[in-house]
């Protein structure tokens, strides 16, 4: 997922443990499982697209998946052999900074056991821990 237009430069900030945005009862559908993560970390791009192409594979046309996080905030690094100093270095990748409770991606689908098998599937590939919510059973 590399970006095509100018950014500039962030600092690195902090992934505080957030309560704000947990889980909202209110606007639950039915037959629509989500992935929420448990604790707070950074997400890269290519783990992002790890994810939505192992969700993709798995569920191929019978189901429909939203994908609620984008990594917007750019990393950058400083390449091997430079000393200190001389500035900050170029933009390396990027990630997106996960508060807890936040919705990471939601599969709506009629076949259950498929979406929750593909949520398996991406929970390895994420560096946060995660719990996936079944929205039927509520």
């Amino acid at each position: 997922m590399i970006r095509k237009f100018s950014i500039k430069k962030k600092q690195k900030g902090k992934c505080f443990n957030k309560l704000d945005n947990l889980i909202n009862f209110k606007n639950l559908n039915f037959k629509v499982l989500k992935l929420i993560s448990i604790s707070s970390g950074r997400v890269t791009d290519k783990q992002i697209a790890a994810i939505t192409s192992v969700i993709n594979k798995t569920i191929k046309k019978i189901g429909f998946l939203k994908l609620n996080i984008f990594p917007y905030h750019p990393v950058t690094k400083k390449s091997l052999g430079i000393r200190m100093g001389k500035g900050k270095g170029g933009i390396n990748h990027y990630v997106y900074n996960m508060p807890i409770g936040t919705t990471i991606c939601s599969i709506k689908s009629d076949f259950i056991l498929k979406a929750y098998k593909a949520l398996k599937s991406a929970q390895l590939r994420l560096p946060v821990k995660t719990k996936i919510l079944n929205t039927t059973v509520l």
